[in-house]
């Protein structure tokens, strides 16, 4: 979408919108997901939006908005500062926003339903597609779909796990602690292995983390139970988001901390290794390889598309 006389549309704070004052009755939106993590996605393929925390956290609301758990806008690398340095190998920058308006450098979930969103489109072909975000480059693969019209899954280079430490860190719900395992995906992790998923309790609010100020800008945080060899299962809370139904990158953050537990280090075995992950919103296989690369395959859906209500565009974009 771009205004008349190509200026840009700022979203800015909440229900509110500086921009030209002659504009489209609405904003084209698209609503998809992963495995149940889903995302209001907007295009931008000229860079004309530039969207403010409130104006996320208005479309991302349940009640008011569109809903999702974060928000995907489809933006060229070369239109946008912060993916231009990785315009040269993709064309497409992932400018990713969790629920609350706060900036996210990388999810799982959001880039495979990215990816299907561009495929979609006619943007992308089914295949090997690089796509930039502030996580780095990161290539994602979309499978043809099947005859009977069933969307491919996609697998996506997640990049290499990094396990940062500090030791002795520990996540603490309701009276009850456990050791946590730091594992960077780009993103923070703090992993930890429970009895019970129950013992992650309401996971709305962000359990508490130990030493204090070893995760200055927040963590997502993992609870983990054993459902048999290599099958593990997850519930996951957000920064940012809260309880969500599924984490691409907890998941891998997850597997990673599995193997290491398990003695299953690629590193050290030489061997690749690959665990089942069971979100609350379906299924994601995770595969480490000896050289630390992570991939992780599962399904994206896009489910519905239209335009916001003119009434409702007129708020987020001004008179």
């Amino acid at each position: 979408m771009e205004p008349e006389g190509g200026g840009p549309v700022l979203l800015g704070t909440i229900g509110r919108v500086t921009a030209s004052s002659a504009q489209p009755a609405g904003l084209p939106f698209l609503k998809g997901h992963g495995t149940q993590n889903d995302f209001v996605i907007l295009p931008d393929p000229d860079g004309r939006l530039a969207i403010g925390p409130e104006a996320v956290a208005a479309l991302c609301d349940r009640r008011s908005g569109i809903g999702g758990d974060g928000l995907l806008r489809v933006v060229r690398s070369a239109a946008d500062p912060v993916a231009a340095d990785q315009a040269d190998r993709a064309e497409w920058f992932m400018d990713y926003r969790n629920s609350d308006g706060s900036i996210g450098e990388m999810c799982g979930n959001g880039i495979r339903v990215f990816a299907r969103y561009l495929v979609g489109a006619g943007l992308a072909k089914p295949g090997e597609l690089p796509v930039a975000t502030r996580a780095g480059l990161r290539t994602v693969r979309v499978a043809e779909d099947a005859e009977d019209g069933t969307p491919g899954e996609i697998t996506v280079d997640m990049g290499r796990a990094l396990l940062p430490g500090p030791d002795g860190i520990e996540v603490a719900v309701g009276g009850r602690s456990w050791p946590a395992l730091n594992v960077n995906m780009g993103n923070p992790h703090a992993v930890a292995f429970v009895e019970s998923l129950e013992h992650a309790g309401e996971l709305r609010t962000a359990p508490p983390v130990s030493p204090e100020g070893v995760y200055p800008q927040g963590v997502n945080v993992e609870f983990v139970v054993d459902r048999g060899p290599r099958h593990v299962a997850m519930r996951v809370h957000e920064r940012g988001s809260g309880e969500t139904r599924s984490c691409g990158t907890g998941a891998c953050a997850v597997a990673v901390a599995a193997a290491r537990r398990d003695g299953a280090d690629p590193a050290v075995t030489g061997e690749a290794v690959t665990y089942a992950v069971d979100v609350l919103g379906g299924r994601l296989t995770i595969t480490e390889y000896p050289d630390g690369r992570v991939e992780k395959t599962g399904p994206a859906v896009i489910v519905a598309r239209g335009e916001l209500d003119p009434a409702w565009s007129a708020l987020v974009r001004g008179a």
